[in-house]
C-alpha cells in the first residue's frame, strides 16, 4: 500500500527531478567525470541519484526509490551494490516535504569515498554544485534530452525552510558562471559545496516549487530536501536499533511483491523517475 502512496507523490516530484544549463555557455563547460564525485550513486539505467554518506548507506528522495527492492542493482561511482533495506521518512507527505530515503547496501563499499554531510544552518545565500546525469536541456529552449552524460552546474540558494532549501534557474546578470537547474532523471541528486578537500552535502533533489514555470525554465524555483534539518533523522536511521528504525522511517526490506502490479511495472520499466 505505501509504495501505491509513493506513486502518487512522485507526480508531484517528478518534474522537477539532470541538469538544465545556460542557453549561452557551451555544455562542454558543464562536463563532469564521475571518478571525480565516486560519491554518486545512480539507482536506474536512465537516472536517478543518491550520494554515499556512510561505506553502507546511500540518501536519496523517497520518491526515488519506488522502483527499487531487497537485492535490486545500484552504482556508486563506478562500483556496483546490491540493496539490502530501504528507508523512508515517515514525514513525507502529500506536499512533497521531508522527501528523503535512505537506502543500505549489502555490504559496505570500504574503497569508495562517501560526501559528509552539512549539519549548519547558514545554507541561504550560499553558492552550491549540483550533479546528475538523467535529461538535459537549456532554460531558452526547455527542451530535454536523455544524453546520460554528467553534468555539473551551480546556483545560489535563496531560501531555506526546516524541510527544503530553495534556488531559481537565472539568466544573464543574475546567472551564476555556471547556473544550472535539475531536469527529469536527476531525483535525488545532490547539492554541494567543496571546503578544505572535502564535500559537504547540503540537500537532495526534490521538485520545482512554481506554478507557472516548468522543469529547465528560466525562472523555475528548485526544491531540495534540506540535509541540515534531517541530520537527527538521518543519523536514528544509520544507529539505532530495529525498533527505533520502525519509529522513523516505513521499510521495503522485502522483494518487491508489488512488482507483479501493472500499474507499477509501466511505471519502472517506463523510465518513469
Amino acid at each position: 500500500m505505501y509504495r501505491y502512496f509513493l506513486l502518487l507523490l512522485i507526480c508531484i516530484s517528478m518534474p522537477s527531478s539532470a541538469i538544465f544549463i545556460r542557453h549561452d555557455i557551451d555544455e562542454s563547460q558543464y562536463l563532469a567525470d564521475i571518478n571525480d564525485f565516486k560519491f554518486l550513486a545512480t539507482l536506474y539505467d536512465f537516472g536517478v541519484h543518491g550520494s554515499l554518506i556512510h561505506p553502507q548507506w546511500v540518501v536519496t528522495a523517497a520518491h526515488a526509490v519506488i522502483c527499487l527492492s531487497q537485492g535490486s542493482t545500484i552504482r556508486v561511482g563506478d562500483k556496483t551494490a546490491q540493496v539490502s533495506n530501504i528507508y523512508i521518512s515517515k514525514n513525507y507527505d502529500s506536499k512533497g516535504e521531508h522527501d528523503i530515503a535512505l537506502i543500505k547496501l549489502q555490504s559496505p563499499l570500504i574503497d569508495v569515498p562517501h560526501i559528509k554531510l552539512y549539519t549548519l544552518d547558514d545554507e541561504e545565500n550560499m553558492n552550491v554544485w549540483i550533479l546528475g546525469a538523467g535529461s538535459s536541456g537549456n532554460g531558452l529552449s526547455k527542451k530535454s534530452t536523455n544524453q546520460k552524460k554528467l553534468l555539473l552546474a551551480e546556483n545560489k540558494i535563496t531560501e531555506t525552510t526546516n524541510s527544503d532549501i530553495y534556488f531559481i534557474f537565472d539568466k544573464g546578470l543574475n546567472a551564476e558562471p555556471l547556473e544550472g537547474a535539475s531536469g527529469n532523471g536527476d531525483s535525488g541528486g545532490p547539492a554541494f559545496i567543496y571546503i578544505d578537500n572535502d564535500f559537504y552535502l547540503l540537500g537532495i533533489s526534490s521538485r520545482t516549487g512554481s506554478w507557472f514555470k516548468g522543469t529547465g525554465e528560466y525562472g523555475v524555483k528548485e526544491v531540495y530536501t534540506r540535509i541540515s534539518t534531517h541530520i537527527e533523522w538521518i543519523e536514528g536511521v544509520l544507529n539505532g536499533s530495529s525498533l527505533e528504525r520502525a519509529g522513523l522511517a516505513e521499510s521495503i526490506s522485502v522483494p518487491n511483491t508489488l512488482s507483479k502490479s501493472r500499474q507499477l511495472d509501466l511505471f519502472c520499466n517506463g523510465n518513469g523517475s
